[in-house]
């Protein structure tokens, strides 16, 4: 049994990415080298996400060693994750000097992490030694020098983006499967029960495509064994039904709205590239149901801040006076809504003006280093650019929803710009996953460009 057992050395970049990895290698050995811990000392100062997770990793360390035997040279045990038994953790102090062709140079946290790899390998060789690391380069020279190295990705949720769930399915009715019209429930819309082959596959509040002839656009409402439950969707695309002066241009955009409006939904996700209406939709949502309606006291929007290109420095000001230049996004669209077909034509100058004042009257925006603690009450939480956030990030973010409020989701996982990032391990894509299915959830990824013909092209040619 102790031949399958590998010897996994940590490099700090893991430890500050999940602080909780030393629990998630099973029942394998773990080696976290003091050069590392040093690492983590120097990057513990601060308010940051890195700096929080370096001194966390610190005390998880710290609290497994104090509960280990006097004699660490046998390894501390380590829990598994799911509480079961683990591995060992080991503290080594560094590589022993070595006469080998191949050994790698001690130069630096890497240097050490290769030497120690090395050492390990050769003095256990019925066991596999491998470095782990997000250190692309780390791993690649690991990999020169015939080391085993792997990246971290516990956090991964899906092998391939590709298979992230869309939140739209498809209606294939078979000759064996029965639709009944059913009595409208308490929204009074249309209802329709399925028995048969077709709820296969399907989940609560996915948007299944109708057929004009027989079946309207629906969302599923229950699910069991060879059965389903499908209730008619609103139409937005229509005047009458005008959320703030915006209408659906198409089914997905449709769908979206009939998220954004539910008051049953307490959480909507919307994915899609540039241009395809996803802040514009939200915020026409946030107003309507917070002037219009006041079913909310106001919106709250946030985002990451992380530049495109270089760093303009410094911002001064207050909180939101240095979140403007992050929120263009919110002003064009703002701009658009107050300029609208419903909202706009017809009134005078200072009638827009008073009408905009009004609107950026009820708009908070804040900044994402401030949330942890807070409590929003019967607010209409925006979170823009929601694919640059960890999956800890967005835990943090959406428990910050008290009773009546709604939280929004808004990003495209094809524009990660976090180093540490990618599109199976977004914080975006963790909660796309972990909600679809949830009664009170929602989620539509939007494919149709609505911009402009030239962003159109653009996002398909360049």
């Amino acid at each position: 049994m102790t031949g399958h057992r590998k010897l996994f050395v940590l490099d700090a970049s893991v430890l500050m990415h999940d602080p909780a990895a030393l629990y998630r290698f099973e029942e394998h050995d773990v080696y976290v080298p003091v050069a590392v811990l040093e690492e983590l000392d120097a990057h513990k100062q601060g308010s940051s996400e890195i700096a929080r997770n370096a001194r966390q990793a610190s005390r998880f360390l710290d609290e497994t060693l104090v509960a280990a035997p006097a004699d660490l040279a046998a390894g501390a045990p380590l829990p598994h994750a799911e509480g079961a038994a683990g591995g060992r953790l080991f503290i080594p102090l560094g590589a022993a000097p070595r006469d080998h062709a191949k050994a790698p140079p001690a130069r630096g946290v890497g240097g050490e992490l290769l030497a120690i790899t090395r050492q390990l390998a050769c003095d256990h060789p019925g066991r596999e030694a491998v470095l782990v690391s997000k250190d692309i380069n780390l791993r690649i020279k690991a990999r020169a020098l015939g080391l085993r190295a792997e990246d971290y990705t516990s956090e991964q949720v899906l092998d391939d983006a590709d298979l992230l769930y869309r939140g739209i399915g498809t209606l294939h009715l078979t000759s064996a499967d029965v639709l009944e019209p059913l009595a409208g429930g308490e929204s009074q819309r249309p209802a329709f029960e399925i028995r048969g082959t077709a709820p296969a596959g399907w989940f609560v509040g996915q948007f299944l495509p109708g057929d004009e002839a027989s079946l309207p656009d629906t969302v599923v409402r229950e699910t069991g064994v060879g059965y389903a439950r499908l209730e008619a969707v609103l139409d937005y695309t229509k005047e009458e039904r005008a959320v703030w002066g915006v209408r659906a241009r198409n089914r997905e955009q449709n769908f979206a709205l009939n998220l954004l409006m539910d008051p049953d939904i307490d959480l909507v996700t919307l994915l899609g590239h540039a241009g395809t209406g996803k802040t514009l939709l939200a915020l026409a949502a946030g107003l309507e149901q917070t002037i219009e309606q006041q079913r909310y006291t106001e919106i709250i929007m946030t985002r990451v801040t992380i530049p495109v290109g270089e760093d303009i420095g410094f911002l001064p000001g207050t909180e939101e006076e240095k979140m403007t230049p992050w929120m263009g996004a919110l002003e064009d669209n703002l701009d658009i809504l107050n300029q609208g077909e419903a909202h706009g034509h017809g009134r005078s100058q200072w009638a827009r003006a008073a009408a905009g004042d009004l609107i950026r009257a009820r708009i908070r925006v804040k900044s994402l280093n401030f949330m942890r603690g807070r409590t929003f009450l019967r607010k209409f939480i925006i979170i823009d650019e929601a694919q640059n956030l960890s999956a800890r990030q967005m835990k943090t973010l959406i428990t910050r929803a008290g009773p009546g409020s709604k939280v929004v989701c808004l990003g495209n996982i094809a524009q990660i710009d976090s180093p540490y990032l990618t599109e199976t391990t977004s914080g975006l894509t963790y909660v796309v996953d972990r909600f679809k299915g949830w009664a009170h959830g929602g989620h539509v990824t939007l494919e149709r460009g609505e911009r402009s013909r030239l962003a159109d092209h653009a996002t398909a040619t360049l």
